[in-house]
């Protein structure tokens, strides 16, 4: 347990003084003291169950959170003269302010050797503790701070660290899937050259990966009939793809002699396997990466075709790129997050406000200048939003960008989860 204190910090370049209140899940005074006096004041004595021991001259209870079970509970020791005391003799209740405030009542009734109460502590076990018992017509009372996950950044520093904040509420979630593709040269951007009339190629005027333009003379060949030789020319402007003769080569019969492709006319070709298949349609949005992810674009399924491979039952869905400056290029690997579904839901956050502590997913919420974490319950997940099923009252305003700060503001602090 350590106490709350004010103290300043810098964050990086960004937080030249940030005034801090830093606190973790323990007491002490809330009030700003020097370093060795707030360290001091951290240290409380505990009981034999390790919980705060809260005396009262000769009687004493023992409070622990007991957190082996399905959820953590209070459990409540009595001592008199540092002994154990009878708990059907003692009336005990707690009240737990927290940020916000809102208050969390536990009422107490004798178990074994200690007051149980069936009210669960909920996350985060950071709160203002008023525990108070009656014995022997007797009533005694204490107050102590109890707090995880918690930090004070003043406005102007949370400010210049580049702090936002938003309500929690309702958005509207896009479900997406990922996929994964290439790049490749349209159906329209390529075309095959034959020969007009079979016979023996006498030369060709181009190489492989050549570039040329529509009309352009690319071989003559002899015609094996009239024994004439003629020209044969590019059908579109591109690249040599493909090469399957050579001078002195015999051509005619089918095959072609030459390959074009027009790199400007650009598709990505997405692989769908049957699991995807039903959820992916025509006219969906898609957000396209190349495998670096230096390049990125949007764009719309246009068709989706069966693939080659006819026995691995994939479908091949095809997606028009925008030529970029040659940014994409044949045979690049991409991948793709396609929309395939949307639907409100009551509760949601920025997923890039999401954050680790201990072993949950938390936001900050904010109350005035004072960060808190809040521990919470998801659902479906977004590149943009996530579902909120628990753990944060609707309307609470939390951080969106600088969460990170105030992330490490708190584990600066070193704040525990200690009772």
């Amino acid at each position: 347990m350590k106490t709350s204190r004010t103290s300043a910090t810098a964050l990086g370049c960004v937080l030249a003084a940030v005034a801090l209140t830093l606190a973790a899940c323990g007491g002490g005074d809330k009030a700003a003291k020097p370093e060795g006096e707030a360290a001091a004041a951290a240290d409380y004595e505990r009981g034999p169950h390790n919980g705060r021991l809260l005396r009262d001259g000769d009687f004493a209870i023992e409070v622990t959170i007991y957190e082996e079970g399905p959820e953590p509970l209070f459990r409540l020791y009595p001592y008199l003269n540092d002994k154990p005391f009878d708990p059907r003799q003692v009336q005990a209740n707690i009240a737990l302010t927290r940020l916000g405030p809102k208050v969390d009542r536990f009422v107490f009734t004798p178990e074994n050797d200690y007051l149980a109460s069936p009210g669960v502590v909920s996350e985060p076990h950071s709160f203002d503790v008023a525990v108070s018992a009656v014995r022997a017509g007797k009533r005694s009372a204490w107050t102590y701070p109890s707090y995880e996950g918690r930090t004070v950044i003043s406005a102007d520093a949370a400010q210049a660290g580049g702090v936002t904040t938003q309500q929690v509420g309702p958005a509207v979630l896009g479900e997406s899937l990922p996929l994964s593709g290439r790049v490749e040269i349209t159906p329209e951007g390529q075309a095959e050259v034959h020969a007009r009339y079979p016979g023996r190629v006498m030369s060709m005027t181009v190489e492989l990966g050549q570039r040329v333009s529509r009309g352009q003379v690319v071989a003559r060949v002899e015609s094996s009939e009239s024994l004439q030789t003629y020209s044969v020319t590019a059908p579109i402007s591109g690249v040599i793809t493909a090469k399957t003769v050579n001078p002195g080569s015999i051509t005619g019969g089918g095959a072609p002699m030459l390959t074009i492709g027009d790199p400007t006319r650009l598709h990505a070709e997405f692989f769908l396997y049957p699991r995807d298949a039903e959820r992916v349609r025509v006219g969906q949005r898609i957000e396209i990466k190349s495998q670096a992810g230096e390049h990125t674009a949007s764009g719309v399924i246009e068709a989706i075709l069966p693939a080659d491979d006819v026995l691995s039952q994939t479908l091949v869905a095809h997606v028009e790129l925008p030529y970029q400056g040659g940014v994409w290029r044949p045979g690049l690997g991409v991948s793709g997050l396609v929309q395939v579904g949307q639907g409100e839901v009551p509760l949601a956050v920025r997923t890039k406000a999401l954050q680790p502590f201990r072993d949950f997913t938390v936001v900050y919420a904010k109350v005035g200048d004072t960060y808190e974490v809040r521990m919470l319950d998801l659902g479906r997940r977004t590149e943009e939003w996530t579902e909120v099923l628990g753990g944060i009252e609707p309307g609470t305003t939390y951080v969106v960008d600088g969460a990170f700060l105030i992330r490490a503001d708190i584990d600066k602090s070193g704040a525990s989860h200690d009772h």
